[in-house]
C-alpha cells in the first residue's frame, strides 16, 4: 500500500528483530537479523540535552545535543540464542545446561520492531543498542495463570562513524518490504525481500 498520507496515530508492536553488529574501525556492519518474537511493549526515551549561552541579558543561543537513546523492552521470553549471542551465554555439551559467562562483555546490536497505525504501518530501527542482562522472575499460579515477561534496558548510542541513532520507514517506501531481511543503512540500496 503506497501513501503519501501520514498516520494521526500510532498502536501495536510486532516484529521484532536483532542483529548483532561487527565495529570494523571505519564502520558499523551488520549480521543478518534473527527473531525476536513475543513483542510486549516498547519505551524509547531520547538522550541529550540543551546547553543555552547567555548575550544581551537574554538566551542568545540554544546548543542541543543528540546523544541517541534509552529505553526498555518488554518481552514474552528472551531466546536462548539471543541470550549466547548478546550476553556470551554458553551451553555445556556434556551437561546441556546453559550458562552465563562473568568475563563475557555484551554484544551491541541493532533492534527493528513495527508500529502499526490508523494509516500505514511503521518499521524502525535503533542502530547502535547495548543492553544489561535482564532480571529473572516468577511467580506461583494462582486461580488465573498469567505469563511471565522479562525486560530488556537498553541504550542506543549513535553511530560513532555516521550521524544516526535510528530510523524509520513506511510503507510503500523502498526499504519497507526487505526490512526484516538485513538492516537498513541510510544511502544504501535496500535489499530485495526474500518472502520470510
Amino acid at each position: 500500500m503506497a501513501t503519501n498520507q501520514e498516520n494521526r496515530v500510532e498502536f501495536g508492536l510486532k516484529n521484532a528483530h536483532y542483529a548483532l553488529v561487527t565495529d570494523t574501525g571505519t564502520e558499523l556492519t551488520y549480521a543478518a537479523p534473527k527473531k525476536l518474537p513475543g513483542a510486549v511493549k516498547m519505551t524509547i526515551d531520547a538522550e541529550g540535552g540543551s546547553d543555552p549561552f547567555y548575550a544581551d541579558d537574554t538566551k542568545y543561543y540554544t546548543a542541543v545535543s543528540n546523544q541517541g537513546y534509552s529505553g526498555k523492552f518488554e518481552i514474552a521470553r528472551i531466546t536462548d540464542e539471543f541470550m549466547q549471542e548478546i550476553f556470551g551465554e554458553k551451553v555445556d555439551e556434556t551437561t546441556g545446561m546453559q550458562y552465563d559467562d562473568t568475563d563475557a562483555n555484551p554484544k551491541q546490536f541493532a533492534l527493528m520492531f513495527e508500529f502499526d497505525g490508523d494509516v500505514q504501518k511503521t518499521r524502525r530501527v535503533l542502530f547502535n543498542v547495548t543492553a544489561t542482562r535482564p532480571s529473572i522472575e516468577s511467580e506461583t499460579k494462582a486461580d488465573k495463570t498469567s505469563p511471565n515477561t522479562t525486560e530488556l534496558e537498553f541504550t542506543a548510542a549513535p553511530d560513532p562513524y555516521a550521524a544516526r541513532a535510528q530510523g524509520k520507514v513506511t510503507q510503500g517506501k523502498p526499504a519497507y518490504d526487505g526490512f526484516f531481511d538485513a538492516v537498513v543503512i541510510p544511502g544504501a540500496k535496500p535489499t530485495a525481500p526474500t518472502g520470510k
